[in-house]
């Protein structure tokens, strides 16, 4: 009887160790389906194809739409005011108009700029383009800034499904980033802009997702930020600076 018992109690260890064991061998979830759309040179047959894919523009229309994106180009009359300053508002794009974006960085504000950043540094004269005319934008005193989703001028946090930027000036390979977050922080994959390929330095590049799971984008500008005494590398200087343009993404869907 005692021979039994020490047998079944070896059975039950080598049991429980084989649970164990396949429990830290599992593999891990897939990660998520994810199309990539990238483009330098003549963009725009690109971006036109991200927004396609997204669906229709919603604009700034308040509150949640059933499908469709939206897209901020910096242009508008109502940005007027901020022009050419460190002051823009990080809530601009949720608040003046509903457009469901949120902005943050770690530097001292935002700057939306008519003059190529010249009014920064005058050496900028040559170095930045836009896509759609005529401004274009960065953060202050960072080369880094985030961007945060809520539903259409509601302050309640949002996903999307897809999220694209038009980049002015890469210059480097892999430094120039978007890098994509779920709602639980997770890591959903980080894409880099192309290197620019003709004088009018475009570059593009756009994650899409079957779902709207997206939460939160780090978007990285280069290997530096802009400054009155810092050149890109382009004209003797040490940093690859970069700034944006137009952003596209997915319609801003509660998160849950």
């Amino acid at each position: 009887m005692r021979r039994m018992k020490q047998m079944g109690l070896v059975a039950l260890t080598v049991l429980a160790a084989c649970k164990y064991d396949d429990a830290i061998t599992a593999p891990p979830p897939a990660p998520p389906q994810v199309t990539v759309f990238s483009a330098t040179g003549n963009i725009a047959a690109k971006v036109d194809e991200f927004r396609n894919a997204l669906g229709p523009s919603n604009g700034g229309t308040p509150g949640e739409q059933p499908t469709g994106r939206r897209e901020i180009s910096w242009d508008g009359a109502g940005a007027n005011p901020f022009n050419n300053k460190d002051d823009f508002p990080a809530d601009f794009f949720n608040t003046n108009v509903k457009s469901g974006a949120i902005y943050t960085t770690a530097g001292t504000g935002f700057r939306n700029d008519s003059t190529f950043f010249t009014d920064v540094n005058p050496a900028y004269a040559d170095q930045f383009n836009f896509f759609s005319a005529t401004k274009i934008f960065a953060p202050v005193g960072s080369n880094e800034l985030d961007q945060l989703f809520q539903v259409a001028g509601q302050p309640t946090p949002a996903v999307v499904r897809g999220f694209g930027i038009v980049f002015s000036d890469v210059d480097v390979a892999d430094r120039t980033t978007i890098t994509l977050f779920a709602q639980d922080g997770s890591n959903l994959g980080s894409f880099a802009a192309p290197v620019r390929s003709d004088a009018a330095g475009l570059s593009f590049v756009g994650a899409l997702f079957p779902t709207a799971i997206v939460a939160r984008v780090r978007i990285t500008l280069g290997t530096g930020a802009l400054g009155a005494n810092i050149n890109d590398i382009t004209i003797g200087g040490t940093a690859d600076l970069v700034v944006l343009d137009n952003v596209i993404y997915g319609e801003p869907k509660k998160a849950f």
